[in-house]
């Protein structure tokens, strides 16, 4: 339709949907240019002769490529399925729909009501063989570019990957840096709290018995608090989800990598729904360079790690089941030999002695128990042969042991340390803020006076539950221990 041509009078008592949308969020707070020119079109539909105009904008920073729901455009789609709507005017074909789907569907809509489509070149009718065909060249051209657009920047991003280069979001303990580019954060309270991470979970080989550990001595760990930005931290206490994933991210094992999850897409209610995140094995990673930065640990002990946490997922074949209390000593380490079920542990009596017994079948299915018998004996001979074993290292062990209890309560005591000098710090930084303001604005006063009694109040309370000083450093010689007589010893006897 030319501008000479005049809208029919029935349309025009209908109603002139604005239709305003921005794919991101980035775009509707930087792209106001943009966003100013879509919202202009309402002066385009006075000047065509409506007088009720509408205008829908409640799909700014949504996405049209059909992946993401858009309420905006649903509730266009429903007004022009009553009739109500006249004309369609949008910035270009881009703003309505980025898929085929969406486009030739609100193109038969408009069809079938006679309802025109308006942008700044002109005015069309879905109606007429020629303004049907530039329309559907208009959406093909934009959905062909959406396609054009993303193969670049994920090929860029690829290219980029293999060099190592790309600036990937990095887990707590790295930071880019402008010039030298990935390396480890020059903060030594968080590069000490992952280092003490691995170390528990090499002694302890849980990652729960880790994060009890860490609770009960009170270590934290930075939590985003800006929303995600991940540009403010706050320091709370440690989490499961802390310790699991520093122990399950290569990063740490100064291995660079991309592509390591995937995308997986299904069909909801006729929409494709994307779901993000899902992990991939290792062999199948885009892009895995070794010895790209300086780890926490080794690759080889990542990947012991990584053995060890597989190993403890409960209910996995060839898995382990660590103990959860009681007196049974092989809680969780025996399995049927007949039918290859782990065995249960069950009390009885008084006192309540451990009794093993197979009886998942018995329990699933009815059939008969393969075993059931009684502990007490069971336990005491595998403790016999287990002291027997270690009895010519027990020195050793014993000495072994204590320097790791040594080096425990070292690196505790200096995570503390680099706690108490950080809160002094802020302590001082909000003095010195307090300081700085003017005494008779009370609102911004008051407030900073709060802050630094509250930094004040940390740094006392730190200072209250200061570890230990430093242990005795008196050296025992091992050697005239290792050349005493062996004495043997039965419960119930008295030690010579």
């Amino acid at each position: 339709m030319t501008s000479t041509e005049l809208m029919p009078t029935a349309l025009l008592a209908r109603k002139a949907i604005v239709y305003v949308r921005q794919s991101t969020q980035s775009q509707v707070m930087t792209n106001l240019e943009s966003q100013r020119r879509q919202y202009d079109l309402v002066d385009v539909a006075r000047q065509r002769g409506f007088s009720d105009i509408e205008v829908i904008d409640d799909d700014l920073g949504r996405s049209a490529s059909g992946t993401v729901a858009r309420p905006g455009f649903d509730r266009l789609v429903a007004l022009l399925c009553a009739g109500k709507v006249g004309a369609v005017l949008c910035f270009d074909a881009s703003r309505l729909a980025r898929n085929g789907r969406d486009w030739h569907h609100l193109l038969e809509l408009c069809g079938l009501v006679e309802a025109r489509v308006i942008d700044h070149d002109g005015v069309y009718n879905p109606c007429r063989p020629n303004d049907r065909l530039l329309l559907g060249m208009k959406g093909s051209i934009s959905e062909f570019e959406l396609g054009v657009l993303r193969a670049r920047m994920l090929d860029a991003a690829r290219s980029k990957a293999r060099r190592g280069e790309l600036r990937l979001s990095v887990p707590f303990g790295y930071i880019w840096h402008r010039e030298a580019g990935l390396g480890l954060d020059p903060d030594l309270r968080l590069q000490e709290v992952i280092r003490s991470i691995f170390a528990r979970f090499h002694e302890l080989g849980s990652a729960r018995q880790v994060l009890l550990s860490m609770t009960k001595d009170q270590i934290h760990f930075p939590r985003p608090s800006d929303e995600g930005r991940m540009t403010n931290f706050v320091w709370k206490p440690v989490r499961y989800r802390n310790v699991i994933g520093i122990l399950k991210n290569p990063f740490y094992a100064g291995v660079y990598v991309y592509g390591k999850s995937e995308k997986r897409t299904a069909i909801v209610d006729g929409r494709a729904r994307r779901s993000y995140g899902h992990g991939k094995p290792v062999g199948t990673w885009e892009v895995m360079i070794q010895d790209h930065h300086e780890g926490y640990i080794s690759w080889d002990e990542y990947e012991r790690n990584q053995q060890q946490l597989a190993l403890n997922n409960y209910g996995r074949s060839g898995g382990t089941k660590s103990g959860r209390g009681g007196k049974a000593l092989l809680s969780g380490l025996l399995t049927c030999r007949r039918c290859g079920q782990r065995l249960s542990v069950a009390y009885t009596g008084n006192p309540h002695n451990p009794v093993y017994r197979c009886d998942k079948q018995n329990r699933m299915m009815g059939l008969r128990r393969c075993m059931t018998f009684g502990g007490p004996k069971v336990d005491a001979a595998v403790a016999r042969e287990l002291l027997r074993a270690v009895e010519p290292l027990a020195i050793e062990a014993t000495f072994e042991a204590e320097r790791m209890h040594r080096e425990r309560q070292e690196d505790q005591r200096h995570i503390h340390d680099l706690e108490l000098q950080q809160a002094r710090y802020e302590a001082s930084l909000a003095e010195r803020r307090y300081a700085a303001c003017d005494p008779d604005n009370r609102l911004i006063a008051a407030q900073l006076e709060k802050n630094w009694e509250t930094a004040l109040r940390r740094v006392r309370d730190l200072e209250v539950r200061k570890p230990a000083e430093s242990p005795s450093t008196i050296e025992v010689d091992p050697a005239p221990l290792q050349t005493l007589p062996t004495i043997s010893w039965r419960p119930g006897s008295r030690p010579m």
